[in-house]
């Protein structure tokens, strides 16, 4: 081809055009093969502008009238070929559409048969899947002439969608038409290449609406299955009523595997009268069709119940009832089938690949619905469980009325001297008389009065507190005992309160976690209950600070208790304040939380203590909690002495279970391996000193607190010297505590050393 001629050339004719001129061999075949000989461009042009309806229903009518005009047929009207679904649909008759659509099924090898006549389709009606023959029958008149054209496209099968092939979408049906078969032949090949590209891409988004829909339909079933989680029955009856209405079935039935795996077990039937209801059917698992989905866990989709092997009619004949089609599937929860649900008698006639699909999806909502309800139903059942065994447990640590009317009626003076002083020992006071002196320090720092406290339910609560301790060496009610009074040493001489370092509510706090700050102590530490993997671990190890939080658990409980709630005349903001102020401060006692805020408090110090900042006011707080949890450690030598025999008495205890265990306890906890005076130096040294210098910083009066420190660690320096001499005589470190002559010798050097 010439430059010359190719200039002259660029824009072709139309392929409808007929051909001006002889073009160059190129194009020539294009030309031939694009050039309309029944149709009208103008009209096909037409048509193509007037197809711009959304539904496939609409586009027909329009097609059909254009195929009728041109063909001067009485009749025509498309069969929708599904080939993923595999079935046959005539939805529109004319301009007539159908309410609800004709549908039938077909087998694949009736849509592969079609496809064998692409080059001769005339022959096509001749033969056709007898099934297609009755839909046409059952719409054209008897003794009317049909001529029956296929359509193919490039599409997916239901059973191998990855690989799309030629397939027929269409078959065009003519009836009573004037014109020839010929004709109508190209007829349908002409028009087709205009819009049938249009009317399949129309037909997908009527899918992918349908899809839309069903999947928002699935999302509103899920979210009203998991509101019925606490009822199981509740639950499978929600879930039949939503089987039947997403596939517009008569009936559902739902089956459930019993325990033993051995029967398959419905006790409700949807959409079964009443008269019809039976208390339970129960079938062997692999009996019948619902047995069959249970033992293949594929779903079965039935068109005729009375021709299937597997269907029983005894249930039809027992209720009257006239099973037509069913679909059954299997539900899942997460690794197996849990049970079947079956439904019976699609309404506007079968089940189609697309109830069969969301069948498919909706069985994973139950089966994870019916698994969640049944964990939920073993959780109900474990908590009833506890809960009857924590009334067991109060009912045995029941507080009487005599018991709150001793406290209030104890004839003793509760009088000691220096009781208000750093220097007092509180391990001195009378074991019973202790909750006299709780109630007293609350009497003193005004918190009755203040607070509006009925005085019985607080000594109930104290009462209660006192039982919730374990009768443990060390962290049992004494050492409560003692950290309180440590709160009330610091609120009384620091005048924490009238100065404004805190408010009155986080006083009450205070005082009131250093009460309650190791309830139910179990004479072990974080880090065993963690190796042990024990009950507290599993439920707090993900938070940190297992004991602690406890701890805390129980100080709720106890508040909870009937007649114990003294904090019930707060308002609601300060009842919450208070309560979130009581966890900061339990939590507090964690020396890994100490730690991590250790520098931060000391910064504090250094800086000067603002009591604007909400930050300042939780470090102080964290640190008078420390304090008091540690303040054994700020009384005279053979009150720290007596306090460490029983601190390593409880170490030693668990060091013994962890040998058990099969596990090597570290040195302190371990008797034959402990060096109390360098592990009491260590301690004293790394931890206790630093902690009470940040202290005294802030309120130089503590520095008498810094000194005792620093005097019982001369104290543990000499005795080293005194160790190391009776462990060569076969006595174990812990022997050697508790002897008098460790007592003797120090005291002999604390008389000749002044601090």
């Amino acid at each position: 081809m010439s430059s010359e001629s190719n200039e002259n050339k660029l824009f072709l004719p139309p392929p409808y055009c007929k051909t001006p001129a002889k073009f160059d061999d190129v194009f020539e075949e294009d030309v031939q093969l694009s050039k309309l000989d029944v149709l009208d461009p103008a009209k096909v042009l037409q048509l193509c502008e007037n197809l711009t309806d959304r539904t496939t229903k609409q586009l027909e009518v329009k097609v059909n009238k254009f195929l009728k005009s041109v063909s001067e047929s009485s009749t025509v009207f498309l069969i929708n070929l599904l080939n993923v679904s595999e079935e046959a649909v005539v939805q529109v008759v004319m301009d007539k559409i159908l309410d609800s659509g004709i549908i039938i099924p077909l087998s694949e090898e009736a849509i592969s048969n079609i496809v064998e006549y692409k080059d001769h389709s005339l022959k096509c009606a001749d033969n056709l899947d007898p099934k297609i023959q009755g839909l046409i029958d059952e719409i054209v008149p008897k003794e009317s002439t049909v001529t029956i054209i296929p359509v193919l496209a490039m599409e997916r099968r239901a059973k191998k969608p990855e690989k799309p092939i030629v397939c027929p979408v269409y078959l065009v049906c003519f009836v009573n038409s004037a014109k020839s078969k010929t004709f109508i032949s190209k007829l349908v090949d002409e028009s087709f290449k205009y819009f049938l590209t249009l009317l399949l891409n129309t037909r997908e988004c009527e899918e992918e609406r349908r899809l839309k829909k069903q999947c928002q339909s699935l999302l509103s079933v899920a979210r009203k299955l998991f509101s019925h989680l606490g009822d199981l029955s509740d639950l499978l009856k929600e879930i039949m009523s939503e089987a039947r209405r997403l596939t517009n079935a008569e009936r559902c039935s739902l089956f459930l595997l019993d325990p033993d795996h051995m029967h398959l077990v419905a006790k409700v039937f949807d959409g079964v009268s009443p008269a019809e209801k039976r208390t339970e059917v129960r079938i062997a698992k692999d009996q019948g069709i619902a047995g069959h989905v249970a033992a293949t866990g594929q779903i079965l989709n039935i068109k005729n119940a009375y021709k299937h092997p597997l269907f029983y009619k005894g249930m039809d004949e027992a209720t009257g009832f006239h099973t037509r089609n069913i679909l059954c599937f299997p539900i899942r929860d997460e690794d197996n089938i849990v049970g079947v649900a079956q439904l019976c008698n699609k309404i506007d006639g079968h089940f189609d690949y697309f109830d069969e699909q969301v069948a498919n999806a909706f069985s994973i909502y139950c089966g994870i619905s019916i698994m969640h309800s049944l964990v939920y139903k073993r959780i109900q059942d474990a908590q009833a469980r506890s809960k009857l065994s924590n009334e067991l447990m109060m009912y045995h640590m029941k507080v009487s009325d005599q018991d709150v009317a001793d406290v209030i009626t104890c004839p003793c003076n509760h009088d000691e001297p220096n009781f208000s002083k750093f220097t007092f020992t509180p391990r001195k006071i009378i074991y019973k008389e202790t909750p006299c002196y709780v109630l007293k320090m609350f009497e003193d720092l005004k918190f009755m009065e203040y607070f509006r406290i009925k005085e019985e339910t607080l000594i109930r609560f104290i009462l209660y507190v006192k039982r919730g301790y374990r009768d443990l060496p060390y962290h049992n009610w004494l050492h409560a005992f003692c950290v309180a009074h440590f709160a009330y040493l610091c609120l009384k001489n620091f005048k924490l309160v009238e100065n404004g370092y805190i408010s009155k509510l986080e006083a009450l706090a205070y005082f009131v976690s250093s009460l309650c700050h190791d309830i139910d102590h179990r004479g072990t530490t974080n880090s065993f209950q963690q190796q042990s993997n024990s009950v507290l671990a599993s439920l707090y190890s993900s938070e940190g600070s297992v004991m602690e939080r406890h701890h805390l658990s129980q100080t709720i409980c106890t508040l909870n208790t009937e007649g114990c709630n003294f904090l019930d005349s707060l308002n609601r903001q300060d009842y919450i304040k208070c309560l979130d102020l009581i966890k900061d401060m339990i939590l507090a006692t964690d020396l890994a939380t100490h730690y991590n805020i250790h520098s931060r408090q000391l910064a504090m110090a250094e800086e000067g203590y603002d009591k604007t900042n909400p930050e300042h006011r939780y470090y102080l707080c964290s640190l008078l909690m420390t304090c008091a949890d540690l303040s054994d450690q700020t009384k005279d030598w053979s009150e720290t002495k007596r306090v460490a025999q029983l601190i390593y008495s409880e170490f030693f205890a668990q060091g013994d279970l962890e040998k058990k265990m099969g596990k090597e306890p570290a040195n302190m906890m371990d008797r034959e391996k402990a060096s109390i005076p360098d592990h009491q130096l260590e301690f004293l040294k790394e931890c206790c000193i630093c902690i009470f210098k940040i202290l005294a910083m802030t309120f130089p009066s503590a520095n008498i607190l810094v000194d005792a420190i620093s005097r019982n660690i001369i104290c543990w320096e000499a005795s080293k010297t005194i160790f190391n001499k009776l462990c060569v005589e076969d006595k174990t470190s812990y022997e050697v505590l508790v002897s008098d002559e460790l007592e003797q010798e120090i005291q002999a050097i604390l008389k000749n050393i002044c601090i």
